[in-house]
């Protein structure tokens, strides 16, 4: 009989999380969808490309909204099993609140695991595609920005031509050994120059240890510098925002590609910060099934269930908040990047554990 009970609460509890996941899929799908026809408008596109990219894009955004799906399932899963009496026959079977909120639960910290190595690496392929498939019909394709394996790489438009520049390390606002190409409008090379190091916290950036070679009529003309000041349309905090984006980067790849990713440029706190977000999404989903459980289970009487849905939205809407707040102190460097993953999943916690001890006196 314990078989059974268990089998009936877990797929009712799956079927609950899909019909959650469909409607907010549909949410989104609509809001998306008018976004990416706006970005399409002037572009003489068909309606399909709008329609795939937005395909593409929504199952990385159900991830990132998936503990607040997670929530709103446990919370209407709850209610329809009070409010049918379910939850006063599986008490009579021996299944006190603690233990049904222990089964949700660890069936969301399961399948917060599941999502991250089954899941999550399809979904980051497609938002690879969405982000390459976008890019094309981008009109700022002119100006482009890489980070490789053979480091850092930048091309802009002049007035009188083309620079490009590479570097082979970049570390915060500093980049060690750049060549600079200056090209005109034919990409016959004017100039190149050469630098061990460079400051690039503002567009001017600063050069150091540096040798210009200027090609006037084929004819090379050489000079050594200690500096020079060069303008450039990226600074550090453009060239990090253009690879803030790890969406594009799994679970997986976080882990097995760490040192490699670090290497190539990009950024550690970020790097680290999306690594702890995705390693906190099971304890989320844990936490938040023990939020609706404590709204829901204080009571075997029937309630009307808006009132419920209120103050499910109400607290949806302070742990969104809660969050940003904690990713903003991160990003301000009044705590770590990392921390700020981990705090909301603390303060849940905390807020949980009073909570499911007195429900399970009930």
């Amino acid at each position: 009989m314990n078989k059974i009970l268990l089998r009936y609460l877990l797929f009712t509890f799956f079927k609950t999380i899909f019909k959650v996941t469909l409607i907010f899929y549909c949410f989104v799908l609509i809001l998306n969808l008018f976004e990416e026809i706006e970005f399409f408008k002037n572009l003489g596109v068909t309606v399909f490309i709008p329609l795939k990219l937005t395909a593409l894009f929504i199952p990385s955004l159900i991830i990132k909204m998936l503990p607040f799906i997670i929530f709103i399932s446990s919370l209407w899963f709850l209610l329809n099993l009070r409010n049918s009496r379910d939850l006063l026959t599986l008490k009579v079977y021996g299944y006190s609140n603690f233990r049904i909120f222990f089964i949700l639960a660890l069936t969301s910290f399961v399948f917060g695991w599941l999502v991250l190595f089954t899941i999550n690496p399809f979904t980051s392929t497609m938002v690879k595609y969405y982000e390459l498939t976008k890019s094309e019909y981008s009109r700022d394709i002119d100006h482009l920005v890489a980070i490789n394996k053979n480091g850092l790489w930048t091309k802009e438009n002049l007035k009188n031509g083309y620079r490009i520049i590479s570097a082979d390390e970049i570390n915060r606002n500093i980049l060690r050994k750049i060549t600079i190409f200056d090209l005109d409008k034919d990409y016959n090379l004017k100039r190149k120059v050469y630098s061990e190091i460079a400051d690039i916290s503002k567009n001017q950036w600063s050069l150091f240890k540096v040798r210009v070679v200027k090609i006037d009529q084929g004819i090379p003309e050489e000079k050594n510098l200690d500096e020079l000041k060069v303008y450039s349309k990226y600074d550090q905090i453009k060239i990090n925002s253009l690879f803030k984006n790890f969406d594009a980067m799994s679970f997986l790849d976080l882990i097995l590609n760490y040192n490699d990713l670090q290497n190539r440029g990009y950024n550690k706190a970020y790097l680290d910060q999306s690594l702890n977000t995705m390693l906190s999404l099971p304890f989320f989903l844990f936490m938040m099934t023990a939020l609706a459980s404590i709204l829901t289970m204080n009571t075997l009487r029937t309630s009307n269930n808006f009132t419920f849905i209120l103050v499910g939205l109400i607290a949806c809407v302070a742990v969104y908040y809660f969050k940003d707040l904690s990713l903003a102190l991160g990003q301000t460097d009044r705590v770590s990047l990392s921390l700020a993953a981990w705090i909301p999943v603390a303060v849940i916690g905390l807020f949980s554990s009073i909570g499911i001890l007195q429900i399970n006196e009930k």
